[in-house]
């Protein structure tokens, strides 16, 4: 039953117009590539191989944290022992500088005696210095010589 009536033919290209663009529609819409982002297929077939590549990565990152916080650790031990190194070499330094000082004061306080004994003895005090240093180093080299 085709109908001659060009209205009803009328209507049938327009229902196969609309039908055309409904179809055109569609080739625009309908992606027949699969929805692809971010290189990923999110189509069922793609699925698993995504969901397994996204498990192997997620495990090599968790992997790659574990290292890193290991190293931390490493890192954070090595700087809390050369912190203490630093106290305790700050701690000697400041013993050392105060026995030098102590030293300094010893030594410029018998320089000080020694020159008064000098100004106020004259020569004869400075010789018997003298040989009292002679006999200290005589006596020492007698040591070595005898123990050896």
């Amino acid at each position: 039953m085709t109908s001659n009536n060009p209205m009803r033919s009328r209507g049938n290209k327009s229902s196969s117009f609309n039908d055309s663009d409904n179809n055109n529609n569609n080739m625009y819409n309908n992606n027949r590539y699969g929805d692809v982002e971010g290189g990923r297929n999110r189509s069922a077939g793609g699925r698993g191989f995504n969901d397994a590549n996204s498990n192997i990565m997620e495990q090599q990152n968790n992997e790659r944290i574990d290292l890193l916080s290991d190293q931390v650790a490493r890192l954070k031990g090595l700087t809390i022992e050369i912190g203490n190194e630093v106290k305790e070499q700050n701690s000697l330094l400041d013993n050392m500088g105060d026995a030098f000082s102590n030293t300094r004061d010893l030594l410029g306080n018998s320089l000080t005696r020694i020159g008064t004994m000098l100004q106020s003895g004259g020569a004869k005090h400075m010789c018997y210095m003298v040989a009292f240093g002679v006999g200290v180093l005589i006596f020492v080299w007698w040591l070595m010589h005898w123990k050896a």
